[in-house]
């Protein structure tokens, strides 16, 4: 079995920007959708990996559809706070499909 190197790549940003090698966790972190630019992330991803064809397009198109919802609800709760517990249900919903689509995609690179 090939051991899996965990070192990640630091960019710093100044005026001679050098690679160097950082010890990683190995694996992205998870953040919860707290808020509209988390919410927009998950969009951004999932068109990389329909792009990137990690993803069908039939799942990116679901993903859409509730990203747009999230974010409507997110305009409503501004001028309405009592929709707070629909907008909390479909975060929950949401991140539970893009937690789906992202261990589809692991266990797809494993073959």
């Amino acid at each position: 079995m090939v051991k899996k190197d965990e070192r990640q790549l630091e960019l710093p940003l100044a005026a001679a920007p050098k690679l160097r090698v950082i010890n990683g966790l190995g694996q992205k972190q998870v953040e919860p959708l707290a808020d509209r630019d988390a919410v927009a992330r998950v969009l951004i991803e999932a068109g990389a990996d329909l792009l990137l064809r990690r993803i069908s397009p039939d799942r990116a198109e679901a993903i859409e559809r509730e990203v747009d919802e999230v974010l409507a609800l997110f305009d409503k709760v501004d001028s309405n706070p009592l929709l707070m517990p629909v907008l909390k249900r479909k975060l929950d919903e949401l991140e539970g499909l893009v937690r789906e689509t992202r261990e589809k995609k692991a266990l797809r690179r494993r073959r």
